[in-house]
């Protein structure tokens, strides 16, 4: 048996702080040779969460993956964590998720009972999600990795990308920050049940309502999930693509709780700190903003929320929508004509 194994304990990073920092990324895709299809919407030489392929004029099927090492030690929890996150990337699209693909790899210290309970908790959050699990692939490995390859389905004009973003428009963020802070405290015993608790259920909760409350509205002009180039990284991308200027409330940013004291206390994993390094020739922040919550906008998510920019006079009816079962869902930025920076903290 290896109860006594800690799955955070095993890894070097965890969750969607193991992602390749967004300049390493950026410097490796960079040339890559690739085919062209007039059929294929959204591909690679954007920076969207998944590609998106037409089928037919009315149905084109929406391809992601996504898999990580444990962010947290339960591995029921660790397998509903990395399966919510992976079919986050259908719902930012503005598609459903329909079929998924396990992805496993597990080192020999594991019992089969531990991996057992990572592929029920995926399989749980995927039930959840409507989505079937048909199979899978597993090799051995010296760190424990899990997630899914997941099939949606959305129609060809409908398809939401992360680029549109218009000046004028709101930015609404669907759940808190604060994931990688707290994971990184929970690795050294500093969270209370309570806040552990929320972080839980923060990372494990579906993207599903959110994305239902935001198609009701008349007009998206972009979405995308944030996840582990933090806030500061997904918005830059946002506000790249788009030709604009992001403008970030801090104050506005609804935190974890504790999420601010830990960050305060520089308890801040390095993820964020490479997230930073790549947008900060293109970033200004106000004098007046808190060092701990610049750390905490730059900070890796773990299945974090939607991020969706739409006019402004449709924002407050969204965030009332959201409430029901997203109920940290605020405004937290606006879109600006483009200057000589893509983003500005305020």
């Amino acid at each position: 048996m290896d109860t006594a194994i800690r799955l955070t304990q095993m890894t070097a990073a965890s969750g969607c702080a193991a992602k390749l920092g967004p300049g390493t990324l950026s410097d490796i895709l960079k040339g890559l040779p690739n085919g062209s299809d007039p059929n294929l919407l959204v591909g690679f030489d954007t920076n969207d969460d998944a590609c998106v392929y037409r089928i037919t004029d009315k149905i084109a099927a929406i391809h992601t993956v996504d898999f990580f090492t444990p962010i947290v030690d339960d591995p029921f929890w660790f397998g509903q964590i990395a399966a919510a996150n992976a079919l986050s990337d259908v719902y930012a699209m503005g598609g459903r998720p329909a079929v998924a693909m396990n992805l496993l790899c597990v080192p020999g210290c594991l019992s089969q009972e531990t991996i057992r309970k990572i592929l029920e908790g995926g399989h749980q959050k995927a039930v959840e999600a409507g989505c079937v699990i048909a199979g899978g692939h597993t090799i051995q490995d010296n760190e424990p990795k899990y997630g899914l390859c997941v099939t949606g389905y959305v129609r060809p004009d409908r398809v939401l990308r992360n680029v549109g973003a218009r000046p004028g428009d709101a930015l609404v963020l669907t759940k808190p920050l604060g994931t990688g802070v707290l994971t990184t405290a929970a690795k050294a015993d500093l969270l209370d049940a309570a806040q552990y608790d929320r972080l839980v259920h923060s990372m494990a909760q579906l993207n599903d309502k959110a994305a239902e409350a935001m198609l009701q509205c008349p007009e998206i002009h972009a979405c995308t999930d944030v996840t582990g180039f933090g806030l500061l990284g997904h918005t830059d991308e946002m506000a790249a693509g788009s030709g604009v200027t992001i403008r970030i409330y801090s104050q506005r940013l609804s935190l974890l709780p504790g999420a601010l004291e830990l960050a305060e206390m520089g308890i801040i994993p390095a993820g964020a700190y490479r997230n930073l390094d790549y947008v900060k020739p293109r970033l200004t922040v106000a004098e007046s903003v808190q060092q701990a919550r610049v750390d905490l906008i730059c900070d890796p998510q773990t299945s974090g929320g939607l991020l969706i920019a739409l006019p402004v006079e449709d924002a407050g009816a969204l965030v009332a929508a959201l409430r029901e079962h997203c109920p940290d869902s605020a405004i937290v930025g606006t879109v600006l004509p483009q200057t000589d920076h893509t983003l500005e903290i305020v």
